[in-house]
């Protein structure tokens, strides 16, 4: 009996971090004809207040992009929006077709973040790409969270395959190239738009729980390249994670996560300027050579009772930019070491009311050994439904 509860509060635990929301057991449920139909999200205020210069994006979340040589900026930045706000649907036929679409609001308009369907473990549209995990996650006010998170944390057009703890997905990946050029700036170029996209990534996963332990790993391999007209070059790329969640008493949980990519940093969770760094570069007689990066995070939740409780995690992402230097690419600028620690109080004085606050220090290290770091702190007030 204490083994289920624990693997209960390990399975909750992971999926309010991820989600962020309210669950559908909070959901607003009725029958329309024989279909049963959740309506849920909840509204968010986020506020932040950057001590040193500002990293802020929507829903206040921290930047790693300028962080590095911040030396000389202002000081002092004060910000606050409700972007994080959400609102989804989900019906269930009478068959057991499960359909959801679910949208939010950042940066600042309706953006579609779920549309998928589902029947008999198969599932078609956009969700979470299967090349991710949340069991690992430390809980934060920041939507964004930690560096070095299992996977690439985001939502994918994919067709995916579940059969008990296993998943197998074909989806749309994401990857960069940095040229073996510079832009009017001096910067290398990056470029995504021109990087061939020649087969979709495929990924395997497995998920499954034993005892107060959570556990979840995986693989994904794709095909990075480019034709220009002239040229056509492509390489391997494949990326693996591992996460871990363990109650260790009915109070404490600690997880972690551990990452590794070669060719495929768009996966390495907020490495590069701010959450994928190039999966790949062309040298000077026109070859597509991969980039290596490796991540990871570690984390503690307490639960205080009576609806508080206080979260710790700290989170790194590197990437290998030495390859690239030897082969002349003037990469100085780019981000080689991505750092972060986060610690919050969150209260939940009623069922479905969460507010909070939370410090955060972030670090940014360039290859040319350029850094900078910067201490912020955040509020949020989540209502659910």
């Amino acid at each position: 009996m204490q083994s289920n509860k624990l693997r209960m509060a390990i399975r909750a635990t992971a999926a309010a971090t991820v989600l962020g929301m309210a669950s559908q057991a909070g959901a607003v449920s009725f029958s329309a004809g024989d279909y049963d139909v959740n309506v849920y999200g909840y509204a968010r205020l986020n506020a932040s207040y950057d001590v040193d210069s500002d990293q802020s994006l929507s829903t206040r979340s921290g930047s790693y992009d300028g962080l590095a040589g911040n030396d000389d900026a202002a000081d002092g930045h004060f910000g606050a929006d409700a972007v994080q706000s959400r609102l989804g649907f989900k019906t269930t036929s009478p068959e057991g077709l499960n359909v959801t679409v679910e949208g939010d609001f950042r940066p600042g308009n309706l953006r579609l973040r779920h549309a998928f369907g589902e029947y008999n473990g198969v599932l078609m549209g956009q969700t979470w790409s299967n090349f991710t995990s949340f069991v690992g996650n430390t809980s934060t006010l920041d939507f964004d969270s930690l560096p070095g998170l299992a996977g690439l944390q985001g939502r994918v057009a994919q067709a995916r395959y579940t059969t008990g703890p296993l998943s197998f997905s074909l989806e749309e990946y994401s990857a960069n190239i940095v040229a073996n050029g510079v832009d009017d700036d001096g910067d290398p170029i990056l470029d995504s738009d021109g990087t061939k996209k020649g087969m979709p990534a495929l990924t395997a996963r497995i998920e499954d729980s034993a005892g107060g332990l959570s556990y979840s790993a995986a693989v994904l391999a794709q095909q990075v390249g480019y034709d220009d007209g002239d040229d056509d070059e492509n390489a391997f790329g494949f990326a693996t994670f591992v996460a871990a969640k363990m109650a260790l008493t009915d109070m404490i949980t600690v997880q972690g996560t551990m990452s590794y990519t070669n060719g495929a940093n768009s996966y390495l969770y907020r490495s590069g300027d701010n959450f994928g760094a190039a999966s790949a570069y062309v040298d000077g007689s026109g070859d597509v050579e991969t980039l290596a990066g490796y991540g990871g995070s570690i984390g503690a939740g307490i639960n205080l009772g009576g609806g508080r409780s206080v979260n710790i995690g700290y989170g790194l992402v590197t990437v290998d930019w030495d390859d690239a230097e030897d082969d002349g690419l003037l990469v100085d600028g780019e981000s080689e070491t991505n750092q972060a620690i986060m610690a919050n109080y969150k209260w939940t004085p009623l069922k479905n009311v969460m507010m909070g606050v939370e410090y955060q220090f972030l670090k940014r290290e360039n290859v040319d050994g350029t850094d900078g770091d910067a201490s912020r702190l955040l509020f949020a007030a989540q209502y659910n439904f």
